[in-house]
């Protein structure tokens, strides 16, 4: 007891309690950053409040950074509790939460937030970049977690590099190819008939175009160098040479896939979001309709790449 402020210690659970609502108002965020600052990593602050403590979140990773998680035990309406869990390991990234469940990288997707190319960033910063609330976000990723399992769900963590390797040239390489035509055929012939009213569509004739092209060279390069280097490394054939093969050609991938990324970018924006403007023939329709398709695709096909194949073949080599 520190005059008026109840804190408790509970060894066994590494947790510090604060009643929040007995204190002053000006000792409130005080108080628990003090707390917060004595614990050790791995320790928590819980918090018990008659009002959600949002602003204290925004505060502390202001002035104390991303060193912590934020979880609701309590979330109204008339108590909340939330547990603040000190941690000194790098931020968890959006690539790695839609690696590790792909029903987490749905509910990316559906907000917006791009998990592949930027697939480094934290959620934090995602949020920030959509001016989107973190908290409720974070609120719509635990939910899932409460959700069953439906339906056919790929462990794609548990397959080996040389196996995953094998999926995405069946999968999505072989996706590419069988759509990519179709595709340039018919953004070619819509800018042909309707570009010169709607200027944009020639600007997704050209992005087609350089994605297309892009996209060759960029599977020609894993098929023949970096995945037969992968399979190389798994086998423990020539180590050194393989492993200096993956460190210049994944350095490389990864910057194609951003380039590849702006691409589909300013596609998803020329479209507004694949959204047909009044009037739009069947061709315009069939367009936008393969786009969206071959958009989710490879979105799918870079995520498996840099969050985790990539990943995975740097951890081994480390």
């Amino acid at each position: 007891m520190r005059g008026n402020i109840l804190i408790l210690k509970y060894k066994n659970m590494n947790e510090v309690f604060i009643d929040v609502t007995i204190l002053e108002p000006r000792m409130k965020h005080p108080t628990i950053f003090d707390a917060f600052d004595r614990i050790i990593s791995g320790e928590a602050v819980v918090i018990h409040n008659d009002h959600d403590p949002k602003p204290l979140y925004y505060q502390l990773l202001g002035e104390r950074g991303n060193c912590f998680s934020w979880i609701y035990l309590e979330n109204g309406p008339q108590v909340w509790k939330v547990e603040i869990r000190k941690h000194t390991q790098a931020p968890e990234t959006v690539g790695a939460i839609a690696a590790a469940d792909m029903r987490k990288a749905e509910l990316l997707k559906r907000l917006g937030i791009d998990f592949c190319c930027g697939g480094k960033h934290t959620l934090e910063e995602a949020c920030q970049e959509k001016n989107l609330d973190v908290l409720r976000v974070k609120k719509e990723l635990e939910d899932v977690d409460k959700l069953s399992l439906t339906g056919q769900q790929h462990d794609f963590n548990a397959f080996t590099p040389s196996f995953l390797a094998d999926y995405i040239v069946n999968v999505h390489h072989s996706y590419v190819n069988n759509n990519l035509p179709m595709i340039t055929e018919l953004a070619e012939k819509v800018a042909l008939h309707h570009g010169s009213n709607r200027p944009y569509l020639e600007r997704i004739f050209y992005a087609v175009n350089v994605i297309g092209k892009d996209l060759c060279s960029h599977m020609k390069m894993e098929e023949e160098v970096l995945f037969p280097a992968i399979k190389q490394l798994e086998r423990g054939e020539n180590r050194e040479a393989a492993l200096q093969v993956l460190r210049e050609s994944i350095s490389g991938a990864e910057d194609e896939h951003q380039a590849v990324g702006q691409l589909l970018k300013d596609i998803h924006e020329l479209t507004g979001n694949f959204t047909l403007y009044e009037g739009a023939c069947n061709s315009v329709g069939m367009l936008y309709f393969k786009l969206k398709a071959f958009e989710d695709d490879l979105l799918q096909h870079i995520h498996l790449e840099n969050n985790i194949l990539f990943p995975k073949v740097l951890h081994a080599q480390a």
